[in-house]
């Protein structure tokens, strides 16, 4: 049986060395039990009954967007973790001459892991792959307000590894209070701006590292040269998969006015076409998620009643069923910057419209809120990517497309001050837990012939030397 937190950490700590010696195939190992653990009929088949009850998401999405993820990215370490872990040789300068140099990536020590509700299985399991990648022990906290797939993944853990190693702990923020109490050697968090300014400053009370996946407003161009169909469609699926309860959701839509009529058009369509073409409403769809609880459908509730107090309108949806936490993906345009709506992120089926007519107004726009974790630019036009690039940081960027940024374990995945700080996926994430350290090793010659008393002769060797640096 697992005792209680303080003690987890305490022993964790004290058998962290023996996984630190650990080589890339007895890791491996470690994550093909989890691999195999979600292969198993049985266990998916649990899986998809703990996410439909927390978010009514279909089995479709939990494969595609939470299982095959995790899937995804062990097959990723599986063909690299041996070379990641391999010392790395780096040139030597010629003042060092009679040495050798090198990188060793080892792993932190005990890490702690909090992840939130919106995929919870994914954005638990990724992260603490890497962390066993890196040889960590690691104590995984994940988010209550997804309690059926807390409990998932609580019962996996358990059957997988010994708690020595791996441990997951429930509970609320005050266990999450308690948590940070501790003198953890890294820890990754998931969740929002507000919620990891709290994490970073207790973590500086320890001195621990960091990785901050946050949030943000990601901003949806669509420029007059974009192909209006194709973008239309790919924006109704980013908008509505998840109920837009997505870090990577395009937040609001930013809309050149010669296409404005003719994209909504098709944007309203194809929203139709995905979860209502029988005409039997969205809410009957078994492919559509609901919000995850009713404080976060009241959140989103009160930012579209005060758009509409302060005069937004709506082009399409606005029908809300409070008791089933249905809210249809709803379109609101004549939406200006005083509103709450475009003051924090919306997490949620909400998009907000905003016509622009000089490219130049698009930045004045963007740059009222924080860097995003995304910018989303659709445009035919080179000149008008490379300026909408240019002008408006942001953690990745999307070009004709939505949602792509957290699917290249060859990139790297994170925010920009704001948004987050440090990066997931593939060797990105390996390295968040890993400590870079650098090894030199003297195997002939020394500095001694600039060892003190300094006389002439040494200020000439010691000139000749860095002249050819």
């Amino acid at each position: 049986m697992q005792p209680d937190i303080e003690t987890v950490f305490r022993i964790q700590k004290e058998n962290y060395p023996v996984l630190a010696l650990t080589d890339a195939k007895e890791r491996l190992e470690r994550l093909l039990r989890v691999d195999s653990y979600l292969r198993d009929e049985g266990n998916l088949e649990e899986l998809f009954e703990a996410l439909y009850k927390d978010l009514r998401k279909p089995e479709v999405e939990v494969v595609s967007t939470e299982v095959g993820v995790v899937q995804s990215q062990i097959a990723y370490l599986k063909k690299n973790l041996k070379g990641w872990i391999r010392d790395h040789k780096v040139p030597t300068p010629l003042p060092l001459a009679g040495t050798k140099s090198h990188i060793r990536y080892e792993p932190k020590g005990v890490v702690l892991i909090m992840s939130p509700w919106n995929f919870p299985l994914n954005l638990s399991l990724v992260p603490l792959v890497h962390a066993i990648a890196a040889g960590n022990a690691v104590i995984l906290k994940p988010s209550e307000i997804s309690s059926h797939t807390s409990t998932f993944i609580k019962k996996m853990v358990g059957r997988l590894f010994d708690w020595k190693e791996v441990a997951v702990i429930e509970g609320d923020a005050s266990v999450a209070s308690r948590l940070l109490d501790m003198p953890f050697n890294h820890i990754f968090f998931t969740g929002s701006p507000r919620v990891g300014k709290i994490v970073m400053a207790r973590a500086a009370e320890h001195l621990s590292s960091v990785t901050l996946e946050l949030g943000g407003k990601s901003p949806a161009i669509v420029d007059e040269t974009a192909n209006v169909r194709k973008i239309a469609r790919r924006l109704a699926w980013a908008k509505s998969i998840n109920s837009g309860q997505t870090c990577v959701t395009p937040d609001y839509l930013i809309i050149h006015e010669s296409v404005k009529e003719l994209f909504l058009k098709e944007l309203a369509s194809s929203v139709k076409e995905f979860y209502d073409r029988h005409e039997e409403g969205m809410e009957h769809s078994p492919d559509y998620c609901r919000i995850i609880s009713d404080h976060h459908f009241r959140r989103l509730k009160s930012l579209y009643e005060d758009a509409l107090d302060k005069g937004a309108c709506v082009l399409k949806g606005g029908t809300f069923d409070e008791n089933d936490r249905f809210m249809e993906p709803t379109i609101l345009d004549n939406v200006s910057e005083e509103m709450d709506i475009m003051q924090e992120e919306i997490f949620g089926p909400l998009l907000p419209v905003i016509t622009y007519r000089n490219r130049s107004e698009v930045n004045q726009i963007i740059s009222r809120n924080p860097n995003p974790l995304m910018l989303y630019i659709a445009s035919g036009n080179k000149d008008n990517m490379r300026y909408f690039m240019d002008w408006n940081p942001s953690g990745g960027t999307v070009i004709n497309d939505y949602m792509l940024g957290y699917s290249n374990p060859e990139l790297p995945f994170g925010g920009n001050n704001n948004s987050g700080m440090g990066r997931s996926l593939g060797f990105h994430c390996f390295m968040e837990f890993s400590n870079k350290r650098s090894i030199i090793h003297r195997k002939w010659g020394s500095l001694g012939l600039i060892y003190p008393p300094y006389n002439e002769r040494i200020k000439r060797l010691v000139q000749m030397m860095y002249r050819w640096v």
